[in-house]
């Protein structure tokens, strides 16, 4: 039985870090490097069986974020199924940047977001 995903909009998510919620980013090295969240620990999707261990919410469920929420959902549905409590970020990165939250960008300045 899949398991139930819990998604988060960019509010709740940042509330949930603020309150000691850990945030975890599944893209690419190379997505990570053009931006990306303050908080955020990178544990690329692509390492995720090797490093999966390495997420872990704390005292709250971890919160899984990518560039769009795609990958990340996948990424969560693996961890429930896992016994690791976690939560999607809808929209990725792309909603974490439209609502103004905080963002590290690359040397350039500038997001080079592919469609």
């Amino acid at each position: 039985m899949p398991a139930e995903i819990v998604d988060l909009d960019v509010a709740e998510a940042r509330r949930r870090i603020a309150a000691g919620a850990r945030l975890f980013d599944v893209r690419e090295q190379g997505e990570w490097d053009e931006v990306h969240a303050p908080e955020a620990t990178l544990v690329p999707m692509s390492e995720r069986v090797a490093r999966w261990k390495e997420i872990d919410g704390g005292d709250e469920p971890a919160i899984i974020v990518c560039h769009s929420g795609g990958r990340s959902a996948r990424v969560v549905a693996a961890l429930e199924q896992s016994g690791v409590p976690a939560v999607n970020l809808v929209g990725g990165m792309v909603a974490w940047e439209q609502s103004g939250a905080p963002v590290v960008r690359d040397a350039q300045g500038e997001p080079r977001h592919e469609h």
